[in-house]
């Protein structure tokens, strides 16, 4: 007990007894009041609030799934650094856009399955049997789903690439004027391996070209060409 604890007692230890007597009384309400009960003042006992969850993503929106990439640049092993399947390629300019399929990694010419330069868009069908894709000077490939749909158009940039027919071209029969020298070259193909056996059809032209677009074709390539215009 402290110093000063003690001369408080000192100074109020005699009381009266009925001093004594108020101060009970007095404590004895004190003590009823410290243990009367909670309620609210209208009487109403306190409803306690549940907790709120935390961390509930219910409302949340699903996230989309990203789809997977190939780097632009550098070579890659078929099943390690990147899965078979459809890739496509955006935005290439000048024809610096290199790509390869490879059945090995001898670097050699005949282990060469398929090879192009892009101006604009590509799409490469990587097989499981491939070895190995190489990739230079190209804008990202990003994987496509091959049943994928789209708003087909009926004008294409002739020097646009390769379009994905009833995604971004419309079937139908189209035409390129002014071009010179043999400078033109469009192809329709039934995949995109790219193979020579996957070429259905292709020229190189010189003044107009007229080409029907057949709804069974998977592929329409075009590069060196004018424009191109739907006109039936």
């Amino acid at each position: 007990m402290s110093q000063q604890q003690r001369n408080w007692f000192a100074r109020h230890k005699t009381l009266t007894a009925t001093g004594a007597l108020v101060a009970l009384v007095v404590i004895g309400a004190t003590g009823c009041e410290g243990g009367a009960d909670t309620s609210s003042s209208n009487g109403s006992p306190k409803q306690e609030q549940p907790a709120k969850k935390g961390g509930d993503k219910g409302d949340a929106a699903p996230e989309k799934k990203k789809a997977a990439t190939i780097g632009g640049d550098g070579d890659f092993e078929v099943g390690t650094d990147v899965k078979p399947g459809l890739y496509r390629t955006s935005g290439n300019k000048d024809a610096m856009c290199y790509w390869e399929r490879a059945k090995d990694s001898s670097g050699e010419t005949d282990s060469i399955l398929a090879n192009d330069n892009v101006t604009g868009t590509s799409y490469v069908l990587i097989k499981p049997t491939d070895k190995l894709f190489k990739s230079s000077g190209c804008a990202e490939w990003e994987a496509v789903d091959e049943k994928a749909t789209g708003t087909p158009k009926t004008t294409l940039k002739g020097d646009g690439g390769m379009f994905k027919v009833g995604v971004d071209i419309a079937p139908g029969t189209y035409k390129s004027t002014g071009n010179e020298d043999d400078g033109c070259y469009w192809e329709r193909s039934k995949d995109a391996s790219h193979s020579t056996d996957a070429i259905l059809a292709n020229n190189n032209v010189s003044g107009t070209a007229i080409v029907k677009v057949s709804k069974s074709d998977a592929y329409f390539k075009t590069s060196g060409c004018g424009d191109w215009v739907k006109t039936g």
